[in-house]
């Protein structure tokens, strides 16, 4: 493992317990205001520019400004990444049921370069 992402995992580690322990103390609000949410990267392994998603926008289709090809997730909420805009499944140029779900605590590439998101209502 990577340095860099050995120092994210930790991070991230850090981040999920103090959210479990707020969480047990009953504090959910607290938990959704402190986690670093959902961050798309132009460049694979989290390199070239940065873009923040939207989760405040539940249900909606967003398009990125610029195509994206990997993203660090630490957030209450998973999103949906498609490879077409307007939020259409298939792979790019194509129909079909293609998506890729960024999930809740995770890091990663995607097969090809992503232009449009919805975030999940979980």
């Amino acid at each position: 493992m990577s340095t860099s992402l050995s120092r994210f995992a930790a991070a991230a580690g850090g981040v999920l317990a103090s959210s479990l322990l707020v969480l047990g103390a009953g504090g959910t609000s607290a938990v959704a205001a402190g986690l670093p949410g959902v961050t798309f990267y132009t460049g694979a392994d989290a390199t070239g520019s940065a873009i923040t998603a939207d989760l405040d926008k539940v249900g909606t289709c967003q398009e990125l400004s610029a195509p994206v090809r990997s993203f660090r997730s630490i957030s209450e909420r998973s999103v949906e990444v498609y490879f077409n805009a307007g939020c259409r499944p298939g792979a790019p140029g194509t129909n079909g049921d293609l998506t890729y779900v960024v999930g809740t605590l995770n890091t990663g590439n995607f097969p090809y370069a992503a232009v449009s998101y919805r975030v999940r209502a979980n």
